[in-house]
């Protein structure tokens, strides 16, 4: 257990448990209490800069320096946490910043505090002209309070600031090397959270590149944000009307117009938490939850695209439902070799969906055993089912795309034989509202072993060398790490045992290669998609069972060992970019040995 019990927290954990209820309550608690893989602490002291690397970056000479102006609300700001906050921005390896602290509180009583923070401010100022200070005629509200700070700053760049959080002293480096690298206009980097007292920083959250579904979600992106202020000039600064999620709104309207969306995976923000503050009781301010519901919604509509708006019971995390348009047909393409009893459960789950419009190919592929032909024969008076014939040896890839030579429907729905969508009757029509969204190319499904234990919740590349999938044998209703187990989210790939595509996105990218008989199929066809510009979308929503390569057997004849070698070094000689330089959706600082997140070592 990271911090000992007080009986704040233990009233804290009672809220939770009427909240959540005894069920869902010890689920949440499980995850909470695993232990560290890796022990964060002296993980953060290995990868934080050393004082050589600190002092190579004060030598480093710019051209043109941009200005960076951080800006702080500050109302009635603890002391200590001012001045803790001040001597992180000082101790900046990049120097051309300013700091700006619109004070809300200048004019109010502060209850025989030994110095305000005028005088605290004011102090720091008079031996660093860039710190300025402004007391404001009164305290008005968080966003207006920001607003007046901003309109303090000179920078050709903003970074926002909380007025009791700190900074690593490389922050403004990383933000200026991007900047003039990169031309970024938004940047964004990894945080953790720290003690009042400093003694623990723990929780690390180490973000992906920018994901639009995992931002409607959850604001995952929160600190450090960095922004070009012609780009705000652009988007307007914080609205009154969306106080207690100003920042989720600000976050939404400026990604929607931003050039270069740059995410530096470094943690150097530190979320500091106290019992007042959300980032260690959610409860403390429960309209800021309805707040960043309305900010999605804004998204939502801006962006021309339907969808409700859920409040999740996690606080903090949105489930937006994307309602199907039309009823457009739906080609399902299932390998099948024998199995008739799997494939009977997979075809008995798809014509009890609520989804109506479908045509079911199946592709048989040598099947041997009488009782399959005697099946075929008999799901062959059902209308929807069409039956076709792949006489060649096993190919997934060439299966696939010789089924989809058959198919008259706009989506295509890749699905093994041994896939049940036995948990609800909706999965389908869950998928096909999310892939019906323009910029998204494909889908993928939550998949569970029988035994309720998660087979594939999206795949990340380069886990165990090439791609695997997420979250293996996590029991299901567990959340994971930063609950993305749970979440929609943009992944570079997902499994084909259960996904949904446009069917012209298929053809456009010219199907599956038929180079990866067995393996990598899948993650080779989701690239190819990306590459394209297209999402592809994990839905946590669209869940079912899968019996994984019940049907197919295992890997374990010499052949078979030479075959997979050989898809090896296809993904490797065709995806050299992505696997040196990491999967995007991803981060550089996990593991890519084990598949629930863990810190790389």
């Amino acid at each position: 257990m990271p911090f000992p019990i007080t009986p704040y927290k233990v009233v804290k954990g009672i809220k939770y448990w009427k909240h959540f209820g005894t069920k869902e309550f010890f689920k949440r608690l499980s995850d909470r209490l695993e232990p560290e893989e890796v022990p964060y602490m002296p993980w953060r002291e290995a990868h934080m800069a050393q004082p050589e690397e600190l002092k190579k970056q004060k030598s480093t000479k710019w051209e043109t320096p941009p200005l960076i102006s951080i800006v702080v609300p500050a109302y009635h700001t603890p002391e200590n946490f001012l001045g803790q906050l001040i001597d992180s921005v000082r101790a900046q390896s990049y120097e051309n910043w300013e700091l700006c602290i619109a004070d809300a509180g200048a004019k109010e009583p502060e209850n025989g505090r030994k110095r305000t923070v005028e005088e605290i401010v004011k102090a720091e100022a008079a031996t660093d002209s860039r710190i300025r200070y402004e007391a404001l005629a009164k305290n008005e509200n968080i966003s207006a309070n920001t607003n007046h700070a901003l309109a303090m700053a000179h920078g050709e760049y903003v970074a926002f600031l909380d007025h009791d959080d700190l900074i690593e002293p490389d922050a403004l480096y990383w933000f200026a090397k991007a900047i003039t690298e990169e031309e970024a206009d938004f940047l964004y980097t990894d945080e953790d959270k720290v003690t009042s007292d400093l003694k623990k920083y723990y929780q690390p959250h180490l973000k992906p590149d920018f994901n639009l579904d995992l931002l409607r979600s959850n604001n995952y992106i929160t600190h450090f944000l960095c922004v070009k202020r012609s780009l705000i000039d652009e988007v307007g600064p914080f609205r009154n009307e969306m106080n207690g999620a100003q920042d989720y709104d600000f976050i939404f309207r400026a990604s929607e117009k931003a050039k270069n969306i740059v995410h530096i995976p470094r943690i150097l923000y530190h979320w500091r938490t106290h019992e007042a503050s959300t980032a260690d009781n959610p409860m403390s301010k429960m309209y800021a939850y309805e707040a960043g519901l309305r900010a999605i919604e804004g998204n939502l509509s801006r962006m021309g695209v339907r969808g409700v708006v859920e409040l999740l019971p996690d606080y903090g995390f949105y489930r937006v439902h994307y309602p199907v348009e039309g009823k457009p047909k739906i080609s399902v393409i299932i390998p099948n070799k024998d199995h008739s009893e799997e494939l009977d459960a997979c075809l008995t789950s798809l014509m009890d969906t609520f989804y109506p419009n479908l045509e079911i190919i199946i592709v048989e592929n040598n099947s041997e055993e009488r009782q399959t032909f005697e099946y075929y024969e008999e799901i062959s008076k059902i209308p929807q089912v069409h039956l076709v014939r792949w006489k060649k040896a096993f190919n997934y890839s060439a299966i696939n795309n010789y089924g989809v030579r058959y198919a008259t429907g706009d989506y295509l729905l890749f699905l093994n034989n041994d896939v049940r969508g036995t948990i609800s009757r909706d999965w389908l029509t869950e998928m096909l509202g999310v892939c019906q969204r323009p910029e998204v190319g494909a889908v993928g499904a939550k998949l569970y072993y029988p035994d309720n234990r998660i087979q594939s919740a999206g795949v990340v590349v380069g886990i165990g060398g090439i791609a695997g999938s997420m979250f293996v044998d996590l029991p299901r209703g567990r959340q994971g790490y930063m609950h993305k187990a749970s979440i929609m989210q943009d992944l570079t790939a997902v499994t084909a045992a259960c996904m949904l595509m446009k069917k012209s996105v298929f053809d456009e990218v010219g199907g599956f290669s038929e180079e990866l008989a067995v393996a990598f199929n899948d993650v080779d066809l989701c690239l190819k998609v990306r590459k394209k510009g297209y999402l592809i979308v994990f839905d946590p929503y669209a869940e079912l069972y899968h019996d994984e390569s019940r049907t197919r057997g295992p890997e374990d004849t010499p052949e078979k060992v030479r075959r997979f070698q050989n898809e090896i070094e296809y993904m490797r000689s065709n995806w050299t970019d992505i696997l040196k330089k990491g999967d995007p959706m991803y981060n550089p600082n996990l593991s890519l040995k084990k598949w629930n997140y863990s810190l790389k070592v």
